[in-house]
């Protein structure tokens, strides 16, 4: 067994015993990581109800996310240098996963409370973006909110009709309306893995990255799905949207361009939906309106020169850049406007958040900034603008897509789309004032999309051709900045973030004892910042001191001659 096997097994017996943690918090019952769920004994999701010790959770939490970054880590280590699993295997297993959690209560933080309580307020008749849990404590649902008891709802509209048919299932029970809205977020959990494997079918690394980054992913089954989290639900539309965009049109296609308008309104609704969820997948739409913006300009400088036929595509290139955006604007818009005037008013307050594990605390917070303390209006401009600078930093750095083999000739303006998705996707991350660990479910989804150059492996893979006198070898691309490094960012990002909230609740609510108060206190308003502020600096470096290299190109397979 060569050590890429040896690592690769490890990284996934470490995967599944971080796993294995998360899955065992959740069945221990109600805890410091697991509020309690009103409602009929017999109904989903179901626990032992042990109560277990907040220190038992909490360790078996830490315990889990380190061994899940291990895994994770171990795994991506060894992909790149010729270990092989079925991708498939991982997609069923993360499959099983996630059915299970589905099956228990939600841990890490009692936001699954304010959704059903939401939902409660639209089934009711009460306006859920006025209307705050505190205003209505004798309904049984909305009476069970911990935190945020003084919040309207901050999600999208299309997010309120989730949970509003959730309680209409759901009644008067807490437990069986949140059991309900688990079982829409898993369902979009799988769609997104299943939408991965489609958009790298054909390419085995690819395809392999892929299920590691998110199906099999440890981090993103606690963080989104054994949290019961809305985002999952709001990344299911924006990846369809974004595969909808990329993909290349199938070989018996008569179509001379491969974006064709029909495409770009689809695109545009999905990514329009997931925005109606949560407005931060907005974002990801910048991806395919640059290459659209691209293609227009170019059409028009071949106008310009007079040539007869560029005129059209010029017509043709300027109708698919608006209406991309405007049918992603129109749907979320419209969506919003539907849900009221007072939805608009959320989202203002929602942006001026500053969150403690965040760098941006180091300047502004609830008390203060760390350092000083500066207007939210200045943080605000200051994370748009320090996101544009890591976008530009990382779009000069990463390589572009290239011919996959020789003689064939690839769709690379998709492949272009989705590396600019994904860098505009990380540098938000990276640069935003509010942070939780399911919010890198994004970064997550995004890498697993796009491509990446391999190094060398340690012995030939199963698909390289033979070394023979009429095989070419297979070269071993090595690129200054392999989205590989990014991957290793991004793990440790939100394995910093799991670890800054034990647990995402209010500590006096869930039970944290005194003598655990620095976890929240130490851990998170001050060593979290400090570590996610390195994780920046390096992103940086990472990014200016890369040089763009040409997009690796494979060697076609030759035919097996015999060994010499």
């Amino acid at each position: 067994m060569s050590r890429a096997d040896r690592a690769g097994y490890a990284g996934l017996a470490a995967a599944a015993l971080g796993l294995a943690c998360f899955l065992t918090v959740a069945l221990l019952g109600p805890s410091v990581m697991e509020p309690a769920l009103p409602g009929g004994s017999g109904q989903p999701p179901y626990s032992l109800g042990v109560h277990p010790s907040p220190h038992l959770v909490i360790v078996l939490t830490a315990i889990g996310a380190g061994l899940s970054a291990l895994g994770i880590g171990l795994c991506l280590y060894a992909s790149r240098r010729g270990w092989w699993i079925s991708p498939r295997i991982l997609l069923i297993a993360g499959g099983v996963a996630a059915v299970a959690f589905m099956f228990m209560p939600p841990i890490g933080s009692a936001d699954h409370l304010n959704y059903a309580a939401y939902g409660r307020m639209a089934v009711t008749g009460n306006d859920p973006y006025a209307t705050a849990a505190r205003g209505l404590p004798a309904d049984p649902v909305i009476g069970a909110v911990q935190d945020w008891r003084d919040a309207p709802t901050l999600y999208g509209p299309i997010a309120t009709a989730q949970q509003t048919f959730a309680s209409l299932i759901g009644g008067r029970s807490v437990r069986l309306t949140v059991f309900v809205m688990s079982v829409t977020q898993v369902v979009a959990f799988l769609t997104v893995g299943l939408l991965l494997a489609h958009a790298t079918r054909g390419d085995r690394e690819r395809r392999l990255r892929a299920a590691l980054l998110w199906s099999a992913n440890p981090l993103m089954l606690y963080a989104l799905v054994g949290g019961a989290h809305n985002d999952v639900l709001a990344l299911a539309f924006a990846v369809a949207g974004l595969v909808v965009f990329a993909l290349p049109d199938p070989p018996w296609s008569r179509q001379t361009d491969t974006r064709t308008l029909g495409r770009c309104v689809a695109a545009g609704i999905l990514i329009g939906a997931g925005a109606a969820v949560k407005i931060n997948v907005a974002i990801v739409a910048g991806g395919p309106a640059w290459i659209l913006l691209r293609d227009w300009w170019e059409a028009r400088r071949a106008t310009g020169a007079g040539r007869a036929p560029a005129r059209s595509g010029a017509g043709a290139a300027a109708a698919r850049l608006v209406a991309l955006p405007l049918t992603a604007a129109v749907v979320t818009g419209l969506a919003y406007l539907m849900a009221g005037p007072h939805s608009f008013d959320q989202l203002g307050r929602a942006s001026r958040a500053v969150a403690l594990a965040t760098p941006w605390h180091l300047f502004a917070g609830a008390g203060g900034g760390l350092l000083l303390t500066l207007p939210r209006s200045v943080v605000q401009r200051g994370a748009i603008v320090l996101t544009v600078v890591l976008a530009v930093l990382l779009l000069r750095a990463t390589p572009r897509p290239g011919v996959r083999d020789v003689g064939e000739v690839t769709d690379t303006t998709g492949e272009d789309a989705l590396r600019v998705s994904a860098v505009l996707a990380i540098a938000w991350l990276f640069a935003a004032p509010y942070a939780l660990p399911w919010y890198d479910g994004l970064g997550w989804a995004m890498l697993a999309l796009v491509s990446t150059p391999v190094t060398a492996p340690d012995r030939p893979s199963a698909a390289a051709p033979d070394r023979s006198p009429v095989s070419t070898p297979v070269a071993a691309p090595r690129h200054p900045l392999a989205w590989s490094r990014i991957d290793g960012l991004i793990l440790a990002r939100t394995t910093v973030l799991v670890l800054a909230y034990l647990p995402a609740r209010d500590p006096r609510l869930a039970g944290l004892p005194h003598a655990l108060d620095w976890l929240v206190t130490g851990v998170r308003s001050r060593v979290t910042p400090a570590v996610l502020t390195a994780l920046l600096m390096a992103l940086v470096v990472v990014a200016v001191r890369a040089r763009r290299a040409p997009a690796p190109v494979r060697s076609p397979r030759a035919p097996a001659g015999p060994r010499p």
